[in-house]
């Protein structure tokens, strides 16, 4: 049993309240869930402390706790990696909307592969291969994969795929970097200082990585096949512009509640 486990209510209250109050007076938004994060992760009131003194300090939540939810599951997250956003479970249900069983499925700039792992627990049988360029990344989508029998490849975008992949991929899925270069610097300090930038800067428009991905897509989606990619609204026209651009039949959908904007590219059936 942890130290937690024997404190008497009033103690696990009084400690409760310590330690919303430090997590609020740094400006944690959630401070009373995130607390109860932190004591569920933590052995003892010392290790609570040093966890709440870290997250007052700005390291992510989910770096400390080592774990986000995401599509229902509890997806993996190391130091340094990109965590996960709600609004990209917009981009999730895109997908298992595309998606049929049996299907080869691509999770591009993967990540924690979290968008891949959570496709392959609601569908049937699907293929599922993840790709990033960042070590740290993809050591951390291993893990999560192995839970649904995922590839896992580090390289730069299709790269690093077998050659035997080309043509015989259903669906492509990408939540690649689209924070345009100088918007970096107004970003929260969470994802500013504690996420890596290849997993944030898209470049000058923030859609630098999604023309690479585009030019590159017709060369490995099967016919009728489909790639996905989240983005803002104020971008999205322009992505579909460059889907197009790239032989790609675009479409554009959101969702106002989710803040949540994605492009869904189909590949024509010859």
């Amino acid at each position: 049993m942890s130290e937690f486990g024997r404190l008497e209510d009033a103690n696990r209250e009084r400690l409760f309240a310590r330690v919303t109050a430090k997590l609020r007076a740094a400006g944690c938004v959630y401070a009373e869930e995130e607390c109860r994060l932190l004591m569920a992760a933590a052995r003892d009131a010392d290790e609570l402390d040093d966890m709440a003194n870290r997250r007052a300090a700005g390291l992510p939540i989910e770096h400390i706790i080592g774990w986000v939810e995401f599509g229902g599951r509890r997806i993996a997250v190391d130091p340094h990696v990109f965590v996960p956003r709600y609004r990209t479970e917009f981009l999730l249900r895109q997908t298992i909307g595309c998606a049929k069983p049996g299907d080869v499925v691509l999770d591009l700039c993967c990540g924690t592969a979290a968008l891949g792992v959570a496709l392959a627990a609601a569908m049937e049988r699907i293929e599922l291969h993840c790709v990033d360029i960042d070590p740290a990344a993809v050591r951390c989508a291993r893990r999560n994969a192995a839970a649904v029998c995922g590839q896992v490849y580090e390289g730069d975008l299709f790269a690093p795929l077998p050659a035997a992949l080309r043509g015989r991929i259903d669906v492509v899925v990408a939540n690649a970097p689209y924070v345009p270069t100088d918007a970096i610097r107004r970003l929260p300090a969470e994802a500013r200082e504690h996420e890596a930038r290849t997993a944030l800067d898209g470049g000058v428009d923030g859609l630098d990585i999604q023309r690479r991905i585009a030019a590159e897509a017709l060369r490995w989606l099967a016919p009728g096949g489909y790639l996905l990619v989240e983005t803002s609204e104020q971008q999205a026209p322009y992505t579909a512009g460059i889907f197009a651009d790239n032989g790609l039949t675009p479409q554009v959908v959101s969702s106002e509640d989710m803040d949540a904007t994605v492009v869904i590219g189909t590949r024509a059936i010859l």
